[in-house]
């Protein structure tokens, strides 16, 4: 019933002429620690390409998305949603597979990212995470998913690194393929103490 209204849905958005806004990208982009298989319900036509409108849809019609991550996804402006979609082959199909971001409005946080793939005609879920700060790439061909990591007594705008994790389709499915850690070091600036006033 959910697939079908949302079937509904994408029929009269593709239909109407919309704009938007895909949002703005988090300054650290983020991992994926938990990666879903393609569970999700036929939710969108792939016969032509989706818009972000198309996309946010998408999210919003998906089972295996979080409903924490569904409610989050509004509007912060008229009617442009906070998401950044990419279009891109990652996994090696006849039509372009859908990442898309999911932020927050107010500090652009990734929340979640997913990737949608055409499955005989309609895009299916076949990647997920959902552990903020989380943010996704294309990037020729691998998906690049970064997550900054934080120590204790961390401020939310200094990390103290980030991972970089590469996933490859591979088999049917996304596989980890590389791991990488980069520390961002100690960049606490020691200001002299001042010198005492004389007399």
């Amino acid at each position: 019933m959910t697939a079908t209204a949302v079937l509904a849905a994408l029929g009269l958005l593709v239909s109407a002429c919309a704009t938007g806004g895909t949002g703005t990208r988090d300054e650290g982009p983020a991992h994926a620690d938990a990666v879903a298989d393609a569970t999700a319900t036929p939710s969108a036509p792939a016969s032509t390409t989706p818009t972000p409108e198309d996309a946010v849809l998408l999210v919003k019609g998906d089972p295996d998305v979080s409903p924490a991550v569904k409610r989050g996804l509004q509007p912060c402006v008229a009617d442009e949603y906070p998401v950044d979609v990419s279009y891109g082959d990652l996994t090696g199909g006849t039509v372009d597979d859908v990442l898309v971001n999911v932020l927050t409005c107010g500090d652009a946080v990734g929340v979640g990212s997913y990737v949608y793939r055409d499955e005989g005609g309609t895009y299916e879920n076949v990647f997920q995470t959902e552990e903020p700060p989380v943010y996704a790439e294309i990037d020729r061909g691998d998906l690049i998913v970064t997550k900054q990591v934080y120590e204790g007594g961390d401020p939310v705008s200094n990390p103290s690194g980030e991972n970089v994790i590469t996933y490859r389709w591979t088999a049917g499915k996304f596989a980890e393929k590389y791991r990488t850690h980069n520390d961002y070091g100690d960049t606490t600036v020691n200001e002299p103490a001042p010198a005492p006033e004389v007399d």
